[in-house]
Order: C-alpha cells, then structure tokens, then sequence
C-alpha cells in the first residue's frame, strides 16, 4: 500500500524497543502498523533492540546520553540522511526535537510532522516542574512552526488550536490504540481468572480489582497511595464485599516495602509480570484513581480492550469516548473517593464491549487514518 514519493522518518528520542510501558508501546505500535502501509525508518538511540516487526527499520543515529537534546552535529547528520534517502515526512515524537525539525525544514524539503502524546508542558506543570512555562512556549513554537501536528486525543487538539493557536486543518487527532479487533473470548478470560487465582491464592468467589502502571512516575504512584490510604479503607468497610486489589508495575519505590503492611488487607503486589494481558484478562474490574499527568490513560484504553470493567476518575479517562465502551467504563468525579469505592462495589463486569470501541481504537484503523493524512 506504499504511496509513490512517500518515505517516512520518525525521530524518537528514547528507547522504546522492546516495548514494556505505554509510552514504548505507544510508539512501537503505532509505526508496526503504519509500517504496513507506508515506509517507516525510525531514527532513535543505540540502546533499542531491533523492531518486532520486519515493517519497521530502525536506524541508532542518536546517543544515550541527556546530552542528544542539544547536540548540533545532529542537524548535518540528519540532512544528509533525509536527503540522501529521499525522506518525505520526518515525525517528530514529542515536541523536544523541535529546533532540530524547523532547521530541517528550512534547509530540507522533507515536511515535519509534530506527533503529540500530552500537552508535554501541561504534564509537567502538573507534576509541579517550575519550568513549564518555559517548555509551554517551546511547545507551542514547534507546533506552530510545524506543516501538521498530530495529538493523542481531542481535548489536546482544542487546546492546542487555541492557546497555541493553530490551524485546524493542520491538526488531528490520532489516538493510542489497542492491537486486537475483538474482544477476548468468554473461554479465554475464564481460564485467565483461573491463573490468577492460582497464581495469588485468591479465592474463587472474590472480585479480582486490577490496577497498574510505572510507579515510581507521579501520576501513578498518587494514584496508588489513593487506592492504599482511601479507597482500600472504604472498600474494607463493606464487609459483604469479597475482594482482592492486585497490584502490577515495576519501579515501586522502596518505602513501600513491596507493600507487605497490606498482605493482611486485600492487596497483593504482583510486581512487574511479563504478560500483563493475562491480568487484563482475567480481572474483573481496573480501577484508575488517576487524577493527573495529562494524555490518553494507555492503560484504560488496553484494560476495556480486554473487555474489563473500569472505574475511574474523570480525569484519569479522558480521550475515551463513554458512549462507545458499552457501559464498562464508569467515571467518577476527581477525588470522590467515596463514590469511587461505591461504584467499584456496585460495578456490573457482565456486559461487553461493544464493536464501535474497536472500530476507534484499533492500530490498524488509527495507522490507516494517519496514513491517509500523511500521503494526502
């Protein structure tokens, strides 16, 4: 399905092979799949492994060190690659690279694409970095100076078309995604449950609670001291529910002690696991007390794909439109802690999602939609 003319380049500034987080997979799958049908070279650090998929070349023309950001000698080395292989589009994942996309820009042909995952200036902001306002600017100078800009949900695309005033029609929206077209099957997510309950020494008859994510970034770890200070109390407070809170992710800080002074109250850490889908399966509810770090929640997007209740904050869902998840998606409002706990009490795991969820975040429709932009 290559078009004539077209040959991409995507610069990614971090490793991202092989892809264990959601920003990793993120960027890993969007470009397994848009590899299939446009030609895609990523140029990233010397740290990644190969590509999973033969779709994808990756070239290591960026060191490891912090230093990479401000490297001048990056701009000859990327002219002479864009022009030598003809590259018609270089994206820019994340805005950090922008000086170098509007110096090539000014000397090359190629046209620079800006793929956004947050309003980077606006997570850090809400993660109390003194310096937003300066990234904020820089933001939106690379967006403005840019020939399209790509964001990760619409709320990101109004904002950016008004505060950083942009052209509408040189922004969509291009969503994370989930890799399967359907939902897992009845039989699958039985014999999941089955593992985990045998894996945790959980009983049958106990709702499985799900909740993950990197826990040493911000975000995350508040969320999980929400779930260990508040929501947990309430939740012990109602004797009749039967319930277990497994909680998955790697870098969990050390004075949490591998959360052991909460063995005896339903919560079990289960580390980082190799294969989290069998989590997503098997659960019965994902709960997402998420309140901050701005972006598409990759972890609700994957846990509703698996066909798993969710309850979370309104916050924490944002970018996930209610009316195509089926009723498997509850929102509560940010920091009513006890409506939260009511609502993952009361939640019904027995409907489905729906079709329509996958026919808006499945790869291969978002590859399509962004496919289609770049060679239009």
């Amino acid at each position: 399905m290559a078009q004539p003319g077209i040959h991409i380049a995507a610069l990614v500034s971090y490793k991202i092979y092989p892809a264990k987080m959601g920003g990793q997979k993120g960027i890993a799958l969007f470009y397994r799949y848009l590899g299939k049908r446009l030609p895609v070279i990523l140029l990233s650090t010397k740290n990644n492994e190969a590509p999973d998929t033969p779709d994808v070349q990756l070239l290591p023309v960026l060191g490891n060190s912090k230093w990479r950001y401000i490297n001048p000698f990056l701009f000859f080395k990327l002219k002479n690659f864009l022009k030598k292989n003809s590259i018609s589009h270089l994206i820019l994942e994340h805005p950090y690279y922008g000086w170098l996309g509007m110096l090539l820009k000014w000397f090359t042909p190629t046209k620079i694409i800006v793929h956004s995952h947050n309003i980077e200036a606006l997570r850090f902001k809400s993660t109390g970095r003194w310096w937003w306002g300066i990234l904020w600017n820089y933001e939106k100078w690379t967006h403005r100076n840019a020939h399209f800009s790509f964001f990760i949900q619409d709320d990101d695309r109004n904002y950016a078309i008004k505060k950083f005033r942009l052209d509408p029609v040189k922004c969509a929206t291009i969503t994370y995604g989930f890799e399967m077209d359907q939902a897992p099957s009845p039989e699958e997510k039985k014999e999941a449950r089955a593992l985990l309950c045998s894996r945790h020494s959980i009983p049958a008859d106990v709702t499985i609670l799900l909740f993950n994510g990197t826990l040493d970034y911000k975000p995350n770890r508040n969320a999980l001291d929400i779930i260990l200070t508040k929501i947990n109390d309430l939740l012990l407070a109602e004797k009749s529910f039967k319930y277990r809170i497994l909680i998955c992710g790697n870098k969990l800080p050390a004075e949490y002690h591998d959360l052991s002074d909460y063995r005896s109250k339903n919560i079990i850490y289960a580390g980082f696991v190799d294969d989290i889908t069998v989590y997503f399966k098997g659960a019965d509810t994902f709960i997402n007390p998420v309140t901050d770090g701005g972006g598409i929640k990759t972890k609700v997007v994957e846990a509703l794909g698996y066909d798993l209740a969710v309850v979370s904050t309104a916050s924490g869902a944002i970018g996930i439109p209610q009316a195509i998840t089926g009723g498997k998606l509850e929102l509560i409002a940010d920091e009513d802690w006890a409506g939260f706990a009511e609502k993952t009490i009361r939640m019904n795991a027995g409907t489905s999602i729906p079709q329509a969820y996958f026919e808006h975040f499945y790869w291969g429709n978002i590859a399509a939609k962004a496919a289609t932009l770049i060679a239009g």
